[in-house]
């Protein structure tokens, strides 16, 4: 269990951002694609306590890694900060069984392609996302080091919005009129 602190930008060029973090001295990290599928009841419990159930699907190459993870409420702050507790599982089918016995239903499901680089204390992801494009997350030990690595990518300017991808693309399939939650990276708008 760990405290998320990060920095959501949306951003119009995930290549102007690699190319300042190339001249920072950042280090990439690698390549990946996440499909993360998220769960809730019925009556959306999770949702509406801004709380998240997600199983993720983390692609390396041939690689693959599941993740199971609780994200707790947001808390106040200038950031988006919350609890998460993860556990990686060995099985996405028996993980998916057993959140459905108890009473967790998939409520939505997308891809997302992750570049991530480290630069000082804080991982930087640059995300691109279906029916949303482009963004970039700054992840780190606190606030302070956050603003300064989003000072050094030249993205100060930048407002960062404490909204989950989750909600973003519930809104744009709500917004588009579509009832399937399922959206992957070879959707396109």
């Amino acid at each position: 269990m760990h405290e998320e602190i990060e920095a959501k930008l949306k951003v119009d060029s995930l290549e102007v951002v690699e190319r300042r973090l190339s001249a920072c001295g950042a280090s990439l990290l690698g390549e990946t694609v996440q499909t993360d599928a998220y769960f809730d009841t019925v009556a959306r419990e999770f949702t509406r306590g801004d709380k998240a159930l997600r199983l993720r699907r983390e692609r390396i190459g041939q690689h693959e890694r599941l993740i199971l993870a609780y994200k707790g409420p947001k808390q106040a702050d200038d950031y988006k900060k919350r609890v998460e507790v993860e556990l990686e599982v060995s099985d996405g089918e028996v993980a998916e069984a057993l959140l459905a016995a108890l009473g967790y239903n998939k409520a939505l499901a997308f891809d997302k392609r992750r570049r991530l680089w480290r630069l000082r204390d804080c991982e930087v992801a640059l995300d691109e996302l279906p029916l949303l494009g482009t963004f970039v997350e700054i992840e780190g030990p606190d606030s302070h080091a956050i603003l300064q690595v989003q000072e050094m990518l030249d993205l100060s300017r930048v407002p960062h919005t404490r909204d989950s991808y989750a909600s973003l693309i519930e809104r744009e399939l709500s917004r588009l009129g579509r009832d399937r939650r399922e959206v992957y990276l070879e959707d396109r708008k």
